[in-house]
């Protein structure tokens, strides 16, 4: 399927690995030219190179930037003034007891997983009206609607993330500029497999085993029991972002595996 993105110019926060990165290189397998976000500059140059070897055809770019910060951003925006596709990823999260979350916590989680996406949307949003195109994604997480319980600290800032794309989207009225919101499931990122060792190395369980234990008895909604693959949401955001996808706007588009229960 042609998604028309060859030479567009997309920003993806949090890019040197996990969900990010699979979206970096959904996007650069399309042709697009992609911008790697990343604090470490050793890690964003990596996989600079790596999408450069990979996809040759695609100029990808290094941007060594801490968004939240606002100089680094200030940096940012002075060697990338314009983009086609903006995709808020980064972000933090960490399981937490919610009597241990104190008033630091909170705050460093609402500067790091609302407040940067929301400066890089106030700076690009103007300027994708302007030229009357532009996708802008914010990864949410399934915890926006059905928090766990396990990381409230986490789980208020992603549903930020839906609330301020919803209200983002109503000033594309009637523009070739969307503005939607990526609802993952469960997803094995590099984190997410730390986590499992964390959990089950002295168990009586076996490596190949962690994961339907994992499923069966802490996410036992999910419809498909097992974890959602990094590439598996890049692909789906790389078709959202696409000028193919012009009927996906405000919305909030669930990639949960059935975890969410529906009501009709």
């Amino acid at each position: 399927m042609e998604l028309y993105l060859a030479n567009k110019t997309v920003l993806v926060t949090g890019s040197t690995k996990g969900i990010g990165r699979a979206i970096a290189v959904e996007f650069a397998r399309e042709g697009a030219n992609v911008i790697i976000n990343g604090r470490n500059e050793q890690m964003v140059q990596a996989i600079v190179d790596e999408l450069q070897q990979q996809f040759p055809q695609t100029t990808p770019q290094a941007a060594p930037y801490d968004i939240t910060d606002q100089a680094a951003r200030a940096m940012l925006f002075a060697q990338f003034p314009d983009v086609d596709v903006l995709i808020n990823n980064m972000g933090i999260f960490q399981p937490m007891d919610y009597f241990d979350i104190t008033d630091d916590i909170w705050e460093t989680y609402f500067q790091t997983n609302v407040l940067a996406g929301n400066a890089l949307a106030t700076f690009y949003l103007p300027k994708m009206l302007a030229k009357d195109f532009g996708r802008m994604l914010f990864i949410a997480s399934e915890e926006a609607i059905m928090p766990s319980g396990e990381m409230a600290q986490y789980s208020m800032t992603k549903t930020m993330n839906l609330s301020l794309a919803k209200s983002l989207s109503t000033l594309t009225k009637g523009s070739n500029v969307t503005v939607n919101t990526i609802l993952p499931g469960s997803t094995l990122t590099e984190g997410v497999q730390d986590m499992l060792v964390a959990m089950y190395q002295d168990s009586a369980l076996s490596e190949t085993e962690w994961e339907a234990d994992f499923m069966k008895n802490h996410r036992p909604l999910s419809q498909i029991q097992r974890f959602i693959r990094p590439e598996e949401i890049g692909r789906f955001v790389t078709f959202v972002s696409s000028p193919a996808a012009r009927s996906f706007s405000g919305a909030a588009l669930r990639l949960d595996g059935g975890l969410v229960p529906t009501i009709f």
